[in-house]
């Protein structure tokens, strides 16, 4: 058998790595081993490229440990495939060498400030692009906008992709989802309509999609989000998109419309287990418990396993729905049935399911045989359960540890002057807010707010003048007329 030569075991090595290989690549190493052929610093690289592809980091890690002089190019591979913080120390390894970051260097290490949220490191490697002229490359800059996006330094990241002299639909979706997950929805939402039109193939790139219906949910901004379902139903990606559906059920449930939904849903041809949850969540909050339970009921059928995520959706729409029984059997069969160990949240639930019912004793008594120690969550659940139910005893209990857990939270001492008042004990309601004064505590007064041509109007409670209110209801009240004649038409028309 011939001996193989270092070229012939390269070629290989790379083929196994384009394909995954890493038994048959493992086999090559060695016979480069007993051949004699290492170290060889083109084999050596080829041998860290084919590790890296494969996800065997640490072998990868040992081949150029062990190189006498690591190739920029050996660099790069590994820099793109370690975690965040090995990346940074490579770098400096990288530079202590004598070696000049490229093209392939400074995005890898860009993701590794951006994963860690080191804004100081990445404004230093941003310097080193312009310096070292790279920052015209699309993926450089790309990186850097991605970079102050995740930082959460938005003004940095907007200069960026402003200065960039030629963008890709990655680098629109990345600004659009930086935008996107600071909350602020009308530029998220304008710099999407624009790159529908400006930027090369992003009307059919769903990237950024999920994001931008988490503000709409999040705002309750149905009319846009169902302006970017109507866009996503004209691509062709849409039916398979499973982040994408999920996250449409998502904002058409908090946007009040289960329906719609429970139709997206239903319009799905591959569902996860987030779907399911997602779903089961929606018509929890929508105070349809026993939906909620049959889909429930429905995912466990077809063999679709549940996740934590899943059990607390449950819990919950049990919990608003008043379905005790059934809260109580879900809840045995986590960890007996499903193998899901219940974590302080899913007790939160069972209190508040307990607590609702009225089953205040129950509820404490399943504290106590509680593994682990009671949160604010729990807490907080029996102190909203007292005030449904006038508990004075239990809820200075949850009020009190509440005192101690959160000690800037305003809500807890309200709570509990609620309960005094209720009962009629205003000498604690007084006793109790001097405290509140003598801690400097003011509660947030309530707010609702109105959308009007993409801007947000608040309205705080107290805060709109008594000849206001009066013509504000008097249009309510034509409002509700017209609406009331218009009803009594149609009504009318419908008999001919």
């Amino acid at each position: 058998m011939p001996r193989p030569t270092a070229g012939s075991l390269s070629a290989l090595l790379r083929r196994c790595a384009a394909l995954g290989a890493l038994s048959p690549g493992m086999q090559l190493h060695a016979r480069a081993l007993v051949g004699g052929c290492l170290p060889d610093a083109t084999l050596d690289t080829d041998l860290v490229l084919l590790y890296c592809r494969c996800g065997a980091l640490h072998r990868a890690r040992q081949v150029f440990d062990g190189m006498p002089s690591p190739s920029m190019h050996a660099y790069n591979i590994l820099l793109a495939a370690s975690p965040p913080g090995a990346a940074l120390e490579l770098l400096a390894r990288l530079l202590a060498a004598g070696h000049r970051l490229d093209r392939y260097a400074v995005p890898a290490a860009l993701r590794a400030c951006a994963e860690l949220r080191d804004a100081v490191f990445g404004t230093a490697l941003h310097g080193f692009a312009v310096r070292l002229g790279l920052f015209p490359n699309v993926v450089v800059s790309g990186a850097l906008l991605d970079m102050y996006a995740k930082a959460g330094l938005l003004d940095d990241a907007v200069r960026v992709f402003d200065e960039m002299p030629k963008r890709d639909a990655v680098v629109w979706n990345c600004m659009v989802t930086g935008y996107a997950r600071a909350g602020r929805a009308a530029e998220a939402m304008d710099l999407f309509r624009r790159g529908q039109f400006e930027a090369v193939n992003m009307a059919n790139d769903l990237r950024a999609m999920p994001n931008m219906l988490n503000v709409c949910a999040k705002e309750g901004e149905l009319m846009k989000g169902r302006e970017i379902h109507g866009r996503m139903v004209r691509c062709l990606a849409f039916d398979s998109d499973i982040a994408v559906g999920n996250a449409l059920v998502d904002m058409y449930a908090k946007c009040g419309h289960a329906d719609a939904a429970r139709a997206v849903f239903a319009g799905m041809k591959d569902k996860n287990v987030v779907s399911w949850s997602t779903l089961i969540s929606c018509y929890g909050v929508h105070g349809m418990g026993e939906e909620a339970l049959r889909i429930y009921e429905e995912m466990v059928s077809r063999g679709v396993k549940p996740n934590c995520i899943t059990f607390t959706s449950i819990l919950s729409s049990c919990s608003h729905s008043g379905l005790v029984s059934d809260g109580q059997r879900i809840f045995e069969a986590m960890n007996k049935v499903h193998g899901v160990e219940p974590t302080a949240d899913h007790y939160a639930c069972m209190v508040d399911l307990l607590g609702r019912a009225g089953a205040i004793e129950e509820a404490v008594g399943f504290i106590r045989k509680m593994p682990m120690e009671p949160g604010a969550s729990l807490w907080g659940a029996l102190l909203s359960a007292c005030a449904m139910h006038n508990n004075v005893d239990v809820g200075e209990i949850a009020a009190y540890r509440l005192f101690e857990l959160e000690e800037d939270n305003v809500s807890n001492y309200v709570t509990l002057c609620g309960i005094y008042d209720a009962v009629g004990r205003s000498d604690c309601v007084a006793g109790l807010r001097s405290r509140m004064r003598e801690l400097g505590m003011v509660k947030t007064p309530g707010c609702s707010w109105v959308d009007v041509k993409g801007r947000a109007h608040a309205f705080y409670q107290g805060s709109i003048p008594r000849y206001l209110r009066r013509q504000m209801l008097w249009v309510l009240d034509q409002l509700l007329e017209d609406m009331g004649a218009s009803e009594s038409e149609d009504e009318y028309m419908s008999f001919y």
